[in-house]
């Protein structure tokens, strides 16, 4: 996604994002299965419509805190889908809830979702897919991937001549760790 490099430096609702969260190392549970849900509500829309709604989003979500996520009822998916402020797809909140059962259920397996991440690494994009579609629902391969990159378990979020660029290389990511186990 280099082309962000490009575009978002200029633009009031990318530049924050590009600037301070995209491809920056993240290990809190909360802000995982946010980034995740974010990529889930993003697949066939643009990321701009996804970034603006995105307050709405983390309001409607519970601050996407996966336990209380994982309570909802029909109320809640009702609650939902008349929220004229968020993304309102059934599939997609279905999506979000059931995937915020199984983020609980990876604690008992793993400890934590941060913890599941790590205990898969290192794979190619093609074996990440695999494993995230064979855990979560809604698992298309471009959002496991933007998923992965955004959170610094594979490259590509920014060109190396990015000034951002720097500022990642010094948080060490997952990817950096072993770049000849990142292709295909």
């Amino acid at each position: 996604m280099s082309w962000y490099c490009d575009t978002a430096p200029d633009h009031p609702v990318h530049r924050p994002y590009h600037d301070l969260e995209y491809g920056f190392p993240l290990d809190d549970e909360a802000g995982l299965f946010e980034r995740l849900c974010l990529e889930i509500f993003q697949a066939g829309l643009s990321w701009l419509i996804v970034l603006r709604k995105r307050p709405a989003l983390v309001a409607a979500f519970d601050g996407f805190d996966p336990a209380r996520v994982a309570a909802y009822g029909v109320a809640d998916q009702a609650r939902l889908m008349a929220d004229a402020g968020i993304i309102r797809n059934r599939r997609k909140i279905d999506a979000v809830i059931e995937n915020a059962r199984r983020v609980v259920a990876l604690r008992a397996s793993h400890g934590s979702f941060a913890a599941w991440i790590a205990a898969h690494h290192p794979l190619t994009k093609a074996e990440w897919v695999k494993v995230f579609r064979q855990t979560f629902l809604f698992m298309g391969a471009e959002v496991v991937n933007e998923f992965l990159m955004s959170i610094g378990y594979l490259p590509g979020a920014h060109r190396d001549t990015c000034p951002v660029f720097a500022r990642i290389r010094e948080r060490n990511p997952a990817w950096m760790c072993q770049p000849s186990q990142f292709h295909g």
